[in-house]
C-alpha cells in the first residue's frame, strides 16, 4: 500500500501514536476560536488544489499567491516540486491570521480544516483514513462522529480531487525517481515544467479538476521526451 499523508495543522510528527478513526465513531471535537492552531506554526505544505482555492479567494493568480506567500522546493524523497505556505516572518503566525480569525476561512487549506485530524490516502484504491491527536484547545460537541465533523468541514466535498491529486503526485514522484531523479541532466527542466502542471497553469473562471487533469495529460508524455 502507498500512502500519501496529509498532516494536521500543527502537529503529526508521530503518525504510529495516532489513533485511527472509522468514519462512525464518535468524534466530539468542536473548534472554540482560540486561533491557537494559527499561532508559531510551521510551514504549512499545500496541494495544488489548496493553491488554487487560495487564489481563487484573493483573485490573485496561483504563481503570485505562491510568490508572495510561499517556498518553492523540489522535496528529497519524492523528487516532485513542493509548496509550503510559510508564517509571518515578524510573528511567527500563519499569514492570513487576522484579528484572531482566519481571513480566507472558507478556502482555507487541507490541513487546516481537518484539523486536529490526519488524512492517510492510499494511492492505489484512494482509501482514506483518518488520525486524531489530542488537540490543545476545542470543546466538546457532544454525541457527534467523525463524519459529523468531516461533513461540517466540507471535507467531503472535496475528497475526489485530493485522492485523485495523492494518485497523480505518487505517479509523477515515481516517473521521475526511476529516470534519475536529481540526477538526470534534464530534470530542473522537468521539475519546472512539472511545477506549472501542478500549481500553476490554471485559469481562476474555471473549475480546478478539468484543468489539472487536462495539465496530467499534457504533463506524462512531455515527461517523457525530457527524461
Amino acid at each position: 500500500m502507498t500512502a500519501v499523508n496529509v498532516e494536521p495543522g500543527r502537529c503529526g510528527e508521530n503518525w504510529d501514536s495516532c489513533p485511527h478513526l472509522t468514519t462512525g465513531e464518535t468524534f466530539d471535537f468542536a473548534c472554540a476560536g482560540c486561533g491557537d492552531c494559527c499561532r508559531k506554526r510551521r510551514d504549512l505544505v499545500l496541494s495544488g488544489y489548496d493553491l488554487y482555492r487560495i487564489a481563487r479567494r484573493l483573485r490573485l493568480s496561483p504563481r503570485i499567491v505562491a510568490s508572495a506567500f510561499c517556498k518553492s522546493y523540489v522535496a528529497d524523497t519524492t523528487c516532485l516540486p513542493a509548496l509550503r505556505l510559510t508564517p509571518d516572518p515578524k510573528t511567527g503566525d500563519c499569514r492570513f491570521f487576522e484579528g484572531s480569525a482566519c481571513a480566507i476561512h472558507a478556502a482555507r487549506p487541507l490541513a487546516c480544516a481537518l484539523y486536529p485530524l490526519g488524512q492517510s490516502i492510499d494511492t492505489v484504491t484512494a482509501r482514506m483514513e483518518y488520525y486524531v491527536q489530542t488537540p490543545l484547545c476545542g470543546a466538546r460537541a457532544g454525541k457527534r462522529t467523525l463524519q459529523d465533523y468531516l461533513n461540517d468541514a466540507a471535507i467531503p466535498d472535496r475528497e475526489g480531487i485530493d485522492a485523485r491529486w495523492a494518485i497523480v503526485c505518487t505517479q509523477l514522484s515515481q516517473k521521475l525517481q526511476a529516470a534519475g531523479g536529481q540526477n538526470n541532466p534534464h530534470f530542473s527542466a522537468a521539475a519546472k515544467r512539472t511545477e506549472r502542471a501542478l500549481y500553476y497553469d490554471y485559469s481562476l473562471g474555471d473549475e480546478f479538476y478539468p484543468q489539472f487533469y487536462q495539465n496530467i495529460e499534457i504533463l506524462m508524455p512531455l515527461l517523457d521526451r525530457m527524461l
